[in-house]
């Protein structure tokens, strides 16, 4: 398993997360993603944050995994952190950053965006982590079944999405391997002027796409070869069920629901 990123990859497992119907994990993130943004109040906050470790160690999967999993994105909670403190204009003057003065409006908004963000990335990621990506095609497709009536392309569309996710990992390790290798040519992606960064890039980028132009290829090819004609007419080998476990799970979000709204100022 790649430790560097960890969004698109799926680790197999018994833990109730693993057990749970996919439909319910999407649609408890779906609202999740909603209810993130109402949160006003550290007692709210507080409750998500608990909510979202607690899934994430009823995975059993390795907290310390997950975070180191979640490095690429730091960067950017880091960078939306700063960002707020230079830009934000609100409150009163706390200390002075490189003779920026930084103010107490500008450390909270900075700070529940941060934390917003982390939250999103890290409830959505576990999704790929206790799924596999047949699980998420056919939850996809089964929430979106009445759309069928319309003549929508729910199937072409859940593979697509699950295709996807599925090549996040891929990619990622693609890239790794061939900055190694254009580096082991003499090829500095660290150093210099930002000019001649970009212009490194660029070595990188071009073996990138032909791979995954390739890659595409392939799978097209292979999936013609196994007879593959869209959704008409397939069965399923696994049925997607409702278990008590599913209603008990999305009865105790519907109290975080709750307990979001009591605690919100």
């Amino acid at each position: 398993m790649n430790n560097a990123f960890i969004i698109g990859q799926y680790i197999p497992g018994e833990s109730i997360i693993h057990r749970l119907d996919p439909r319910t994990k999407i649609t408890i993130i779906f609202f999740f993603v909603i209810i993130v943004f109402f949160a006003n109040s550290i007692a709210s906050y507080g409750l998500l944050t608990v909510f979202s470790i607690g899934s994430a160690l009823a995975t059993r999967i390795k907290l310390s995994y997950i975070i180191k999993g979640l490095t690429p994105v730091w960067f950017l909670i880091i960078f939306t952190f700063i960002l707020h403190l230079v830009v934000t204009r609100e409150g009163d003057v706390l200390f002075e950053l490189l003779s920026f003065p930084v103010y107490s409006g500008a450390v909270a908004q900075g700070s529940a965006i941060s934390l917003r963000f982390f939250l999103l990335i890290l409830v959505t990621s576990l999704l790929t982590l206790t799924t596999s990506p047949i699980e998420i095609t056919d939850a996809i497709e089964s929430l979106l079944h009445p759309l069928k009536r319309i003549k929508f392309p729910v199937h072409e569309l859940a593979l697509m999405m699950s295709i996807s996710l599925r090549f996040i990992p891929t990619l990622m390790q693609e890239t790794e391997k061939i900055s190694k290798a254009q580096a082991s040519r003499g090829v500095d992606f660290k150093t210099g002027p930002i000019k001649e960064r970009l212009q490194a890039i660029v070595p990188l980028l071009v073996p990138l796409f032909v791979s995954a132009f390739k890659r595409a290829e392939e799978l097209a090819m292979a999936m013609e070869a196994r007879g593959y004609q869209g959704g008409e007419g397939r069965t399923k080998l696994r049925e997607l069920k409702i278990k008590p476990i599913d209603i008990v799970t999305f009865g105790i979000f519907c109290l975080i629901i709750i307990g979001l709204y009591l605690t919100r100022t």
